[in-house]
């Protein structure tokens, strides 16, 4: 099964990145390079909710459907009013509104369903419920309840009111605090060992570096002071996204920021300029 977490994943070596923003305006896309935030544009008008780079393009989940394509275009794929997707085993998954859950690979199929849906990450799920896994026989419940997004690459992370879990011998809290953001970076992360990590809480940033202990977090200062709303990995740069639509990007000598203006932002996707 998949651990790599294709919603936030990196393509290629180049410099420049196509920074993929969701919002209530619709689907924006920034270039952005190593700290440097670039030119933006409005790549698909409409109220977007989640945004995820996976193997078959930019999908985004809307009010009106999962679109999937690039900043050249997207396309509606008839899957329905969706509120989360992520990259999935070379497919899309997505979740609906009505917590039907279902994989694309050029048509959709339906895989389950979980009431509530708040995250999708690989084959990890996070619901009002707390967290499902899906297998080849279906989706089971893995445990915590309340979880508002979960990062599966190396070693599974969950956001929670209650802290920030990571999956070993069970569920073993990270960082108390109300959490409502987790990730991780499939590129920096092995099987059982978490690599880059960001988790966030409505007021502050913390961050895991590679080759650390998997509890070893440390706070980060942003130079705006909006709610994070998602973290996205390039090979030499973190970029984060903010509930007012401002970006920043870190290529290791601190944070640079730009305001791209967009109410209610909620995810981010960053893929390699051109590989959209």
């Amino acid at each position: 099964m998949p651990t790599i977490r294709e919603k936030r994943v990196y393509t290629d070596q180049s410099e420049t990145v196509d920074a993929y923003v969701a919002a209530d305006l619709g689907v924006a896309v920034a270039r952005v390079s190593q700290d440097k935030i670039g030119e933006f544009s409005l790549a698909e008008r409409c109220t977007a909710r989640d945004v995820a780079a996976t193997a078959r393009g930019v999908a985004a989940a809307t009010d009106e459907d999962v679109l999937l394509g690039d900043d050249d275009g997207f396309a509606e794929t008839g899957f329905g009013p969706a509120v989360a997707v992520t990259g999935y085993d070379g497919d899309v998954l997505a979740a609906g509104k009505d917590g039907r859950l279902a994989r694309y690979d050029g048509s959709w199929e339906s895989v389950g369903t979980v009431a509530d849906v708040r995250a999708l990450d690989a084959d990890l799920v996070a619901a009002a419920d707390g967290v499902h896994r899906l297998t080849d026989d279906g989706l089971s419940a893995v445990g915590l309840d309340d979880a508002k997004d979960v990062a599966a690459a190396g070693v599974p992370l969950a956001a929670t009111p209650d802290g920030l879990y990571r999956l070993g011998a069970g569920w073993m809290e990270a960082i108390e605090g109300a959490f409502e953001v987790a990730t991780s970076d499939p590129v920096t992360a092995d099987a059982g060992e978490l690599g880059r990590a960001h988790a966030a809480t409505a007021d502050s940033l913390y961050e895991h570096a590679p080759g650390d202990d998997a509890d070893a977090w440390r706070a980060r200062e942003l130079p705006v002071e909006d709610a994070v709303v998602d973290v996205a990995y390039a090979t030499d740069a973190v970029v984060v996204l903010t509930a007012d639509g401002a970006l920043a990007a870190d290529a290791g000598d601190g944070f640079r920021h730009r305001s791209l203006g967009l109410r209610a932002a909620s995810a981010l996707a960053v893929v390699a300029e051109g590989n959209a």
